[in-house]
């Protein structure tokens, strides 16, 4: 089991259980994760939900082991987004990371431990807050790869940051710690390691508290309608197809033992 579901009163929480693999999004990884975001956005018994990694790590995005030895080609076929897709909401289909072209009624948490990188990156962008513990990190990592962003953060980063400062984010792929983090609006909060999941807990039952049909409502309208966010979407994975060749040959330099833990210098 990849990821698991926990209630906590009226909060659902979603954790990615890949520690060997710093919690990185394999096809079977991704499934689970629409799976469950899916199943608690239809419980009547879910007002906001939570998604974190065990064991100190958010998620170091999507196992690039599976793109380059091929086991990942069926997932990546089947997520292709078809002609004529234009709304998230009626039309729900899974992301490469798995939950990254939802728009779901109920708020979801990002509480972040360790590294938050390239997918990862993009799952916590998907998130509508995030909560970042000391120690942690952000960035597009999946620069040094040749490997785009497919998940939605080429729109949800400037959306959150601006576009100046996504530009340098999507650019160079350089790591964002806490600090950085919550000075460019990137983390809602900032709290010691060790302490995201219980400071994303505490927010999210506050949350819980209020009158939800008010609450929805409100979140709604301030975000991207669902035909811009499904053209958005459409727009960056048509964008990404053109360079696949790359990708897998980058894919396969870090199945090879290259760039661990964030480096640039041995590329």
């Amino acid at each position: 089991m990849t990821v698991t579901v926990d209630r906590r009163d009226r909060v659902g929480l979603v954790t990615i259980t890949r520690p060997k693999a710093r919690n990185a999004v394999n096809p079977a990884t991704a499934q689970a994760l629409f799976d469950a975001f899916m199943a608690l956005e239809a419980d009547e018994g879910i007002d906001v939900m939570i998604l974190t990694g065990a064991d100190g790590a958010f998620c170091a995005g999507f196992d690039l082991k599976t793109a380059a030895d091929g086991s990942a080609a069926d997932w990546i076929a089947a997520v292709h987004i078809p002609d004529g897709w234009t709304d998230p909401v009626a039309q729900p289909i899974p992301g490469p990371m798995g939950p990254t072209r939802l728009m779901l009624s109920k708020p979801v948490i990002a509480a972040i431990e360790g590294p938050a990188v390239a997918g990862g990156m993009e799952l916590a962008a998907w998130c509508d807050m995030r909560v970042m513990a000391q120690g942690a990190v952000m960035g597009v990592y999946c620069r040094r790869w040749g490997v785009p962003l497919i998940d939605g953060g080429t729109f949800r980063l400037p959306h959150v940051v601006g576009q100046g400062r996504a530009n340098d984010l999507i650019l160079t792929g350089r790591p964002v710690e806490a600090g950085e983090a919550s000075a460019i609006g990137l983390a809602d909060r900032i709290v010691p390691q060790g302490q995201a999941l219980p400071a994303a807990l505490e927010l999210a039952a506050s949350l819980s508290r209020f009158p939800q049909g008010c609450l929805r409502a409100d979140f709604l309208s301030a975000r991207m309608p669902p035909a811009e966010l499904a053209a958005a979407l459409r727009r960056e994975w048509a964008s990404a197809a053109m360079f696949a060749a790359e990708g897998r040959a980058g894919a396969a330099r870090f199945s090879q033992g290259q760039g661990r833990s964030g480096r640039f210098d041995d590329l």
